[in-house]
């Protein structure tokens, strides 16, 4: 497989629509890049598979993208990003692949001056350890707290994403490790459903607490790699176009899906796809 022609979209795909967060944070820094977004909606949640089988939807995810003509791949899902980055590097070699964990891991340590750091996230994320992992390789010293947030996926798809529930929540799940003596000056949001709660994250962390969005930081590291590789699309040389694709039920995934990207999205702009 040889380098792709910075003409060519950026491939993203998660296991479902969480990773529009991801998708809306690419086309805020890269505003001239194309698109093609695949959501495995048939087959979420990958936290519940084995690390076998998540590998084995990621290639299989990855494949169709690859297949209608990327040239870089974006994994917008922690659980695949922990299990699958290595494999799918080597699978698509020398396709540029990035996950969400590492930039993210790498943006909390920066912005950590305590090295006192919690991630939120699913509870499959944070039972697999893969932020911590991150982080204690760049930075052997930091304590790493890890809190599950489940209810933070319900809340961020049924777009219940302020007010006083919401934030009741927030510090149900915040209020030990803000108000103790763990005292963590950053959070991180480790899973792609979460940057939708960053106002009421915010609220509950106060003005002193660093927020790691993992979205900003992964779209963040794309564009790097595609500057550097010389990957970049010339400013007004194409019309930039989003793709989306999804492998059940469309209209579900633009009703929820139009949350997390901004953006109104009709089912007949979703195309189903079968893996």
């Amino acid at each position: 497989m040889a380098y792709r022609p910075s003409s060519l979209p950026i491939g993203v795909f998660d296991s479902g629509v969480g990773g529009l967060t991801v998708l809306r944070a690419l086309r805020e820094h890269l505003p001239h890049e194309s698109f093609v977004y695949l959501g495995d909606t048939a087959r979420l949640p990958y936290g519940t598979k084995s690390p076998q089988t998540v590998a084995r939807y990621a290639l299989q995810a990855a494949q169709v993208l690859v297949d209608r003509g990327i040239k870089l791949l974006v994994i917008a899902c922690n659980t695949a990003s922990a299990v699958a980055v290595d494999t799918l590097a080597q699978h698509f070699a020398p396709l540029p692949v990035v996950g969400v964990v590492d930039p993210g891991a790498e943006a909390a340590c920066r912005a950590s001056a305590a090295g006192k750091i919690a991630v939120l996230g699913t509870e499959s994320t944070i039972r697999g350890g893969a932020y911590e992992r991150a982080i204690h390789r760049l930075r052997a010293d930091a304590a790493v707290y890890g809190v599950a947030c489940p209810l933070f996926v319900a809340l961020a798809e049924e777009g219940w994403v302020e007010g006083e529930v919401p934030e009741a929540i927030a510090r149900h799940y915040l209020g030990p490790l803000i108000d103790s003596a763990h005292q963590s000056d950053c959070v991180v949001l480790g899973c792609t459903h979460f940057p939708v709660l960053s106002g009421v994250v915010r609220a509950v962390a106060g003005p002193h607490v660093a927020i790691v969005d993992s979205a900003h930081t992964t779209a963040q590291e794309v564009a790097r790699r595609c500057q550097e590789g010389g990957l970049l699309a010339p400013a007004g040389s194409v019309l930039a176009e989003v793709r989306l694709l999804a492998t059940d039920d469309v209209t579900r995934f633009a009703r929820v899906g139009s949350r997390f990207l901004g953006l109104p999205l009709e089912p007949g702009a979703v195309e189903l796809v079968d893996l």
